[in-house]
């Protein structure tokens, strides 16, 4: 079956009243979860599991599938309006989301997100419907030595995220990579880091960390300014809560950058939402015209990772239904599922199961078009939110932090973290310190650990090998470039200072 005859075979499935249903019933679920910080859509799926056993498997995976995308839709809203990021690939996404709200942009953040999710998304599947087979080949050509360098690559850009001090981004970095360290290792089995805690053999949960420092630091750092009892800003008029048309102008290429990373990156297994969030963000800064104004709130900065997200998520399914490889927790527990249903991933399943595999490509074009009709209505609704009075509005955030991390992990020593986290946030607020280098470290520490100490072993603890790859050997050197480039422009204005000095 050839790639139409295939796509009309699947919208033929994805049509029928039942599983149009299914997609939407998944669309929309997904986008709750989203909204809810700590739950994500891996447990949701793993909880909503067992009510498919008995549908068939084309309409059980248009479901799942639906969760899993429509979760990343989700999890700007919070991250925007609350400085809540939901999960780890809604971080970024907080640096100039909540910027805009406190500027009274919410709307059009909001609305911005969802275009920028649409379109990306849809970008993905496209490039998963007529690139599936070759793309999967590609990925199998990364070992460790290339996840390492991949890492570096995506530490590197603390450059870009460090602000006015290089000096302090590494030392947030240096903090994200120590936390990420704290619990077992598991190439040893030894405690590190617990201080006579068992609690923390199991590390420390990621929705802990963001939620403590962005959300909690950012309350404190409020209080502690005085801020008057006052609603935030939001306008009224439903054309001045979405994106102008200079809006999409300036984020013309941001949608461009976000599709092409987020697929790149998610067809990688293990690589993620996050760090192809981080790596959009990251180029979206270094092109723009005016670098300095990112983190103030700057819309290009919410269109580049949260179309990164979205587009991750046709790139993850490459590896699933190529390969039969997951690339997270949540394909993984949609590669199960498929077993269940007696549907076995890998390169013949476009020919031994096309209801399922064109029927779940198809259902994801009608998915992308629902969420749209589904969020865009909606962002009038959310912004009022912000129309709450401080007073009201600073519980609210306390009481939805404190309720993700303990709905998370159940424990009330992590309400104790989540209160140390907050410290710590507001505390880099105070002196001055980036808060999304911590984070990043956090996130991208333990696959990078992993990843180094599975090459070592592989070349016998010789680090120059992973040169002689040269995947690894080119990212590798582009980090080393961006890590390089801020000592140029340093040296490069002491010479023209000197040379104006000396004239």
């Amino acid at each position: 079956m050839d790639i139409a005859n295939g796509m009309l075979h699947g919208f033929y499935v994805a049509l029928q009243p039942m599983n149009l249903w299914w997609c939407f019933f998944g669309c929309f679920l997904g986008t709750v979860v989203g909204i809810l910080p700590g739950l994500g859509p891996a447990a949701t799926i793993s909880l909503l599991l067992p009510l498919t056993f008995k549908m068939d498997a084309a309409g059980g995976i248009i479901m799942m599938a639906g969760i899993y995308y429509g979760a990343k839709y989700g999890g700007s809203t919070t991250s925007i309006l609350l400085n809540i990021p939901g999960e780890s690939s809604s971080v970024a996404t907080c640096i100039d989301g909540y910027q805009m709200a406190k500027k009274g942009r919410a709307g059009a953040a909001l609305g911005i997100a969802a275009i920028a999710s649409f379109i990306a998304g849809t970008v993905g599947v496209v490039l998963l419907t007529l690139m599936a087979p070759p793309i999967a080949a590609f990925a199998l050509s990364f070992s460790s030595p290339e996840y390492f360098a991949l890492m570096v690559l995506g530490l590197a850009l603390v450059v870009l995220l460090a602000g006015t001090s290089l000096v302090k981004g590494l030392l947030a970095l240096l903090v994200g990579l120590w936390l990420t360290a704290i619990g077992v290792d598991i190439f040893s089995a030894q405690a590190r880091f617990i201080f006579g805690q068992p609690t923390l053999l199991g590390g420390i949960d990621f929705t802990i960390v963001a939620i403590g420092v962005f959300a909690m630091g950012e309350v404190l750092s409020s209080l502690d300014a005085g801020e008057e009892t006052k609603m935030l800003p939001v306008p009224k008029g439903l054309r001045n809560l979405l994106p102008t048309w200079q809006d999409m102008k300036d984020c013309r290429f941001a949608f461009l950058n976000g599709s092409i990373v987020g697929f790149i990156i998610g067809v990688l297994p293990g690589a993620g939402g996050t760090i192809a969030s981080f790596i959009s963000y990251g180029l979206e800064k270094a092109v723009s015209k005016h670098p300095e104004k990112f983190g103030t709130g700057v819309i290009e900065g919410v269109a580049a990772p949260e179309g990164a997200n979205n587009a991750d998520t046709g790139g993850a399914l490459i590896p699933l239904l190529t390969l039969g490889i997951p690339g997270g927790s949540s394909t993984a527990i949609l590669l199960s599922a498929l077993i269940i249903w007696g549907v076995h991933p890998g390169p013949l399943m476009m020919t031994e199961s096309p209801d399922v595999f064109w029927g779940l490509v198809a259902s994801m074009y009608i998915g992308n078009i629902m969420l749209l009709v589904l969020n865009l209505p909606m962002v009038p609704v959310f912004a009022q939110i912000l129309r709450m009075p401080v007073y009201v509005l600073f519980p609210f955030i306390f009481g939805i932090s404190i309720v993700g991390v303990y709905g998370t992990t159940g424990r009330m020593f992590d309400l104790g973290l989540l209160a140390g986290f907050g410290f710590l946030g507001y505390m880099m607020g105070k002196l001055k310190f980036p808060t999304a280098p911590l984070i990043l470290g956090f996130v991208l520490g333990d696959s990078m650990e992993r990843a180094l100490r599975q090459s070592m072993m592989m070349y016998g603890g010789d680090f120059t090998a992973m040169f002689h790859r040269p995947i690894s050997a080119v990212m590798l050197g582009l980090a080393g470039i961006v890590l390089v480039m801020p000592l140029i422009s340093y040296f490069n204005r002491l010479r023209v200072k000197a040379i104006t000095e000396g004239a």
